[in-house]
């Protein structure tokens, strides 16, 4: 079954990882065999993948796509401010101005 594995890691929020938890205890007990977390996870990717035209399914694809672009996209803007934000060269007051010289 496994004989060509990879490993992946796999972010999940804590609602999803605790419904999941849910199906395996479901299924330990309807089948009377242990199932892991793991074992579900997998059924759940490959059962999904079968359903690839599915539209709640590509609903769902979508939804998390443009989740992930707009944090990438905060993140850019955070940095670029961050940037900005930064003061290099002579140093500024305040203001922007440099700081008086004093006479000596």
């Amino acid at each position: 079954m496994l004989g060509n594995k990879t490993t992946v890691l796999l972010i999940l929020s804590q609602d999803v990882l605790d419904q999941a938890r849910v199906v395996a205890g479901r299924a330990t007990i309807t089948l009377k065999l242990p199932v892991s977390l793991q074992i579900v996870l997998r059924a759940l990717i490959e059962e999904g993948l079968k359903r690839d035209g599915h539209a709640t399914f590509l609903a769902n694809v979508e939804s998390q796509a443009r989740a992930v672009r707009h944090q990438r996209s905060m993140t850019r803007k955070r940095v670029e401010e961050d940037r900005t934000n930064l003061r290099s060269g002579s140093p500024r007051d305040q203001s922007g101005r440099e700081p008086r010289k004093r006479p000596k």
